[in-house]
């Protein structure tokens, strides 16, 4: 297990949201790495019902995200106690979502948004062979999907930039350092 060294911040929880083909899991794997911690994949933890209902085209409700929120949150806790922090993607679309997994974690929370324009997210979404989220269902992640509030800080980027400048903004803003070399 690698732990945060002696001077690092208590980091707590990071997710990285947005609606799918949005680059949420590159950009967690890399954070994940420079923090030394597990990276928590938000696909993951849906039910299997879930995946078939998205699978097969039907949006999810609330009552399917619930459980699944809190899954992700207790597996980000988990993370935090085992590594100091937690690194997850999590589309995360709605403030209630948000406040769920805040509330889950019970640590600091820091979100950070992917945007990118609905044409470059469906031409993503369309080279990923066999992923569960057909494209059909990209028009109702965004209209389901609150920017975050001021009030939340999160930090909102844009997806197309290189993998590598996104973990590069996303550590500076919380004022983190690679743990791993």
């Amino acid at each position: 297990m690698s732990q945060p060294s002696a001077g690092s911040p208590a980091l707590g929880a990071v997710i990285v949201m947005g609606v799918s083909g949005c680059g949420k899991s590159t950009l967690g794997a890399l954070l994940a790495e420079a923090l030394g911690c597990p990276f928590l994949e938000g696909d993951s933890f849906h039910s299997p019902e879930a995946v078939a209902k998205m699978h097969g085209g039907t949006p999810l409700t609330d009552a399917d995200r619930w459980p699944w929120l809190d899954r992700i949150a207790a597996a980000a806790t988990e993370s935090i106690a085992d590594f100091g922090v937690a690194v997850a993607a999590c589309s995360a679309l709605r403030l209630a979502y948000r406040d769920r997994l805040r509330a889950g974690i019970d640590r600091r929370t820091q979100f950070v948004l992917l945007e990118a324009d609905r044409a470059q997210l469906l031409a993503r979404m369309s080279s990923r062979p066999g992923h569960f989220m057909p494209p059909s269902l990209l028009d109702s992640q965004l209209a389901t999907l609150e920017r975050p509030l001021p009030a939340e800080a999160a930090l909102i980027l844009p997806a197309l930039l290189p993998p590598s400048t996104l973990r590069d903004r996303v550590l500076a803003g919380l004022g983190a350092t690679a743990l791993r070399a």
